[in-house]
C-alpha cells in the first residue's frame, strides 16, 4: 500500500508541476498569428492610425539576427500611442518571439505605419516559410 501511495503522490506532484507552467505556443504558431493579425488590420479597408510615423526597421538587412529585427519591430509598434489597442496583440506576439528585453532602434528613418505593416508581414511570412510550413493563406 505504501509504494502505491508514493507513486500516487509522485504523479500528483508531477501533474501540479506541469499544470503550473504557462503553455507557450511554438514559434511557428506565433508567426502564423502575427501574419493573420496583419492581414486582419489590412482587411479593414484602412490600417488603424495609418498616417502615424514609426521607426523604419531594416527587415532586408541579413546582417542583423532575426531576433533583433523582431525586437525592433516590437519597439516601433509599442511607440504607437493613438491606436494602442489595435496593435497590442502584435506587440505581445513579437515580444514572445524575440525574448529580448531591449534592442537598439534608430529613429533616424521613419516610415508610415501603412508601409511598416506590409514589410513586417513579408518578413514574418519569410520566417514562417523558413521554418518549413506552407505559407499562410
Amino acid at each position: 500500500m505504501l509504494p502505491s501511495l508514493r507513486t500516487a503522490f509522485a504523479l500528483l506532484s508531477l501533474l501540479q508541476l506541469i499544470s503550473s507552467r504557462p503553455v507557450t505556443p511554438p514559434p511557428q504558431q506565433i508567426l502564423k498569428e502575427i501574419i493573420l493579425l496583419i492581414q486582419q488590420l489590412h482587411s479593414g479597408g484602412q490600417v488603424p492610425c495609418n498616417d502615424t510615423r514609426v521607426a523604419q526597421v531594416a527587415f532586408t538587412d541579413r546582417q542583423l539576427p532575426e531576433q533583433e529585427l523582431l525586437c525592433q519591430a516590437e519597439m516601433a509598434l509599442a511607440k504607437v500611442t493613438k491606436c494602442k489597442k489595435s496593435y497590442e496583440p502584435l506587440i505581445t506576439n513579437l515580444k514572445s518571439l524575440h525574448g529580448k528585453k531591449d534592442c537598439l532602434l534608430s529613429d533616424d528613418n521613419e516610415i508610415y505605419l501603412r508601409h511598416f505593416l506590409p514589410a513586417l508581414g513579408n518578413f514574418t511570412q519569410g520566417l514562417y516559410r523558413l521554418q518549413g510550413a506552407p505559407a499562410a493563406q
